[in-house]
């Protein structure tokens, strides 16, 4: 029997309006009420994940930024792994060699340069994920929600990073032109030393430390509760996701996950917008995965 769970956020426990749906709240209840933790891990800094878990009245342990930082269920943090800072400004060189946009993640919040590529980069994100939905209605929808968002704007990134109270935990580069911009930017950077790079859309790289991985933070939680890869259940739909689902014995990837994300699976469940972590969850607990 499974007694964790993992489930990542955008694109598999969120639906279109960036919201937990009462099906899935309901069957992570119910595996609370039968002994099971749940628990997130998501590429998402802590304040940009919080307000959808308040909303729907999840209180759990966090991974987040793929597993640079993990919270417990209080707030307090348990695990850091961050990127050195030399690295760091390595990274921006390559991203603004190849006219990426680039958010950095830090111990302080999540910092920008360009408000303006923010919402852009967003608007297209959600226009992707949503085709019905016209890139005017997009960019509206990016704009109200990246309001609600923690976020720093500044002029000078590397003289912020260079500060001595600032850790560098993640950096995500966004570019609407998709692979074609990103990949060749993926390929220098990892050719950087002690870095991983992933991805949780067509239009994004992130850039993590890495011991930064979801499946390393998975393992971290579980040992810490004295449980076993064959008692932990991971859900998620993209890449950064890999590794919790080689991981764990028990690895769900959602009906809208990427085709070589779904290789990595045990099972497959139904997509975000079909409640299919809810799906996943009642599956493991009826067959007793």
């Amino acid at each position: 029997m499974i007694k964790l769970i993992a489930s990542d956020m955008d694109g598999t426990l969120l639906d279109s309006k960036m919201g937990i749906s009462k099906d899935n709240v309901s069957a992570i209840k119910e595996a609370e009420r039968l002994g099971i933790e749940f628990m997130v891990a998501t590429g998402r800094a802590y304040a940009e994940a919080k307000p959808a878990l308040e909303e729907a009245g999840i209180e759990c342990a966090m991974i987040t930024l793929n597993g640079a930082k993990v919270f417990d269920k209080a707030g307090n943090s348990l695990f850091t792994a961050g990127i050195e800072k030399e690295t760091a400004n390595d990274i921006l060189d390559i991203l603004e060699a190849n006219d990426i946009y680039f958010e950095v993640s830090t111990n302080k919040g999540i910092y920008s340069e360009k408000q303006e590529k923010r919402i852009e980069n967003f608007a297209s994100h959600i226009a992707t994920t949503m085709p019905h939905l016209t890139y005017k209605v997009a960019i509206a929808m990016a704009a109200a929600h990246l309001s609600l968002l923690d976020i720093t704007y500044i002029e000078d990134m590397r003289s912020l990073i260079q500060q001595d109270d600032i850790e560098v935990l993640k950096i995500i580069g966004f570019s609407m032109e998709g692979p074609k911009v990103l990949a060749p930017a993926s390929v220098k950077i990892r050719e950087l030393a002690d870095l991983v790079v992933t991805s949780s859309a067509q239009n994004n790289i992130e850039v993590n430390h890495k011991n930064a991985q979801k499946g390393i933070a998975v393992a971290h939680v579980a040992k810490d509760r004295g449980i076993s890869e064959k008692e932990v259940m991971t859900i998620g739909d993209n890449f950064n996701d890999v590794s919790m689902l080689q991981w764990a014995d028990v690895s769900f990837a959602m009906g809208n996950a990427e085709l070589e994300v779904k290789d990595h699976a045990k099972y497959i469940t139904s997509t975000n917008l079909e409640n299919g972590v809810g799906e996943a969850i009642l599956r493991a607990i009826r067959e007793n995965l």
